[in-house]
This record gives structure tokens, C-alpha cells and sequence, in this order.
């Protein structure tokens, strides 16, 4: 296990920064591109953490381009396209 977050991977970071906002116990969590730096495996973990987040209940606002992933997670979507709400 890597000692330092330096040493971590991108997507054991992004799990870190989950942990440790869920130990505030917030109501609420927001993601803005949290898999966007992340190769296909990382992605799918952080996919997983958020996804089992969801199904616990937690209100979560995530800024993606992962459409499927937010069309199968949502109870509500608002999609947005170059600024604008598509008609």
C-alpha cells in the first residue's frame, strides 16, 4: 500500500476524496468530471464507489460527460450543452 497520496493512483485518490467527505456525514455530495483524468479500469471503480452511493440514498450533483452512467444513477438529470439547456 502506498505510503503517501503522491504514490496513489487516480482513482484511489478520487476513492480517498470520497472517504473522507462521507466522515463529515454531508447530505449532500458534488463531483465535478470525477472521472474525467481517470484510464477505463480507475473509471470504472470511481463509477462503482459513486454508484453504490446512489443506492444508499445520498443527493449527489455530478458534472460528467459519463451520460449512461448518469441516465442509470439519476433521479433526476438536467443536461447541459455549451452553456445553454438543449430545447
Amino acid at each position: 500500500m502506498p505510503g503517501t497520496p503522491s504514490e496513489l493512483s487516480g482513482g484511489q485518490q478520487q476513492r480517498v476524496a470520497i472517504a473522507r467527505a462521507l466522515a463529515v456525514k454531508p447530505k449532500m455530495m458534488l463531483f465535478d468530471e470525477p472521472t474525467s483524468a481517470l484510464d477505463p479500469e480507475l473509471r470504472h471503480e470511481v463509477l462503482k464507489v459513486m454508484r453504490s452511493l446512489a443506492d444508499e440514498g445520498m443527493t449527489m450533483v455530478i458534472v460528467t460527460h459519463e451520460i449512461g452512467f448518469a441516465r442509470d444513477v439519476a433521479s433526476r438529470l438536467i443536461f447541459i450543452d455549451g452553456g445553454n439547456r438543449p430545447a
